[in-house]
């Protein structure tokens, strides 16, 4: 293994102006870059299951950023170093955890100062099927999605001009560059481009589900089994809005979570009322390590989510189509009326679509020790 010091400050910094990199007070702890001699694999294929027209349509990887394993490389470095806020003490790795399938086990997440988000950190795996980031989906564009939390004055706190001069700073950066993009240079494009390499390779894809796709569901419980036909055969309406192989839906929407929601969602972003209450849905893979739930955090455990959806949903004139009788947004909340076997199987089959690989891949852990 090949490794560089890194130094990381841990101590608080003096006051002053937010965007003024400050001196420490007190001590400097080491950190080791570790990395292997040669660049991990990260251009793994996704299994034929997720071959399906709309993945197919929404797969996002621009041309003049494909994935390399350098690039990668890159990227995880970047994705773990505190050295890309103002006081060294937040990376993107501090909200976005491997253990939790890169979310936040708590409800909101703390940046500096003491910052606290008011929405509750998604999990990242398979995004190359995202093109509309964040809750609210107001960022069209991995690549311009990354430089947002860097930018956020309580999340990290760097201008784009520091993040470049940190990064140039640093001793390990221009080798990596340099085997990245071909020389040394340190651009904003290319802390972008390396960031989003590395995210696009958190493939998750080999849960006990995928397995029981190749073998025919062999080694399922009846339980499973149960939960799966809930699941596939609409009883439970889970399908209907997470779909493909990915178990996701590509648009916002509103589930019926308030009658009056404090935090509009898209529509804080579009201004239209017809937008309020709409949030990106996440996946259902990986349940098991990325609660809490919602946009908000506000679900602790997967038992509270399946019984919102099926007796809690609230009357909203937003509510999607398929949470009413009706089928018309904004129609009559339609309880699923799951009984406790159906709910407990139905919990079952979800937890089927956790990863363990992916939470302990060597390839997407912090770099520094």
């Amino acid at each position: 293994m090949r490794t560089s010091v890194v130094l990381i400050t841990l101590a608080l910094l003096a006051s002053g102006c937010q965007h003024e990199v400050m001196e420490p007070d007190v001590v400097l702890i080491e950190k080791r870059l570790v990395l292997p001699e040669e660049p991990y694999n990260y251009q793994d294929e996704f299994p034929e299951s997720f071959d399906h027209p709309l993945l197919n349509l929404l797969e996002s990887i621009p041309g003049e950023n494909p994935l390399t394993n350098e690039g990668a490389t890159l990227g995880r470095i970047l994705f773990y170093d505190q050295a890309l806020s103002i006081d060294g003490s937040i990376s993107c790795g501090s909200c976005h955890h491997q253990e939790n399938a890169f979310a936040d086990p708590v409800r909101f997440s703390e940046g500096i100062n003491g910052f606290v988000t008011d929405r509750n950190s998604m999990a990242l795996f398979n995004m190359q099927f995202h093109r509309r980031l964040f809750w609210d989906t107001r960022t069209n564009g991995l690549e311009n999605q990354v430089l947002e939390p860097i930018q956020h004055p309580g999340e990290m706190g760097l201008t784009l001009e520091q993040m470049v001069e940190r990064i140039e700073g640093k001793e390990y950066y221009p080798t990596l560059f340099e085997d990245a993009f071909g020389d040394a240079t340190v651009t904003t494009q290319r802390v972008s481009f390396a960031l989003s390499q590395f995210i696009r390779s958190l493939k998750s894809y080999r849960s006990k589900y995928d397995q029981g796709l190749a073998e025919g569901f062999a080694h399922f419980t009846d339980e499973e089994i149960h939960g799966m036909k809930l699941y596939f055969s609409g009883e439970a309406t889970c399908n209907h809005c997470h779909t493909t192989a990915n178990f996701f839906s590509s648009q916002p929407l509103n589930t019926g979570l308030d009658e009056v929601y404090n935090d509009p969602g898209l529509g804080g972003v579009t201004g239209n009322p017809e937008d309020n209450g709409r949030f990106k849905p996440v996946s259902l893979r990986n349940l098991s390590f990325t609660a809490p739930y919602m946009h908000d955090g506000r679900f602790e455990t997967l038992e509270e989510v399946i019984d919102h959806y099926n007796s809690g949903v609230q009357a909203h004139p937003n509510l999607d189509d398929r949470l009413t009788y009706e089928n018309t947004v904004g129609g009559t909340p339609e309880p699923l009326m799951l009984s406790e076997v159906d709910k407990a199987a139905l919990k079952a089959f979800l937890l089927t679509l956790d990863d363990y690989e992916f939470i302990q891949d060597e390839r997407f852990s912090d770099p520094f020790h």
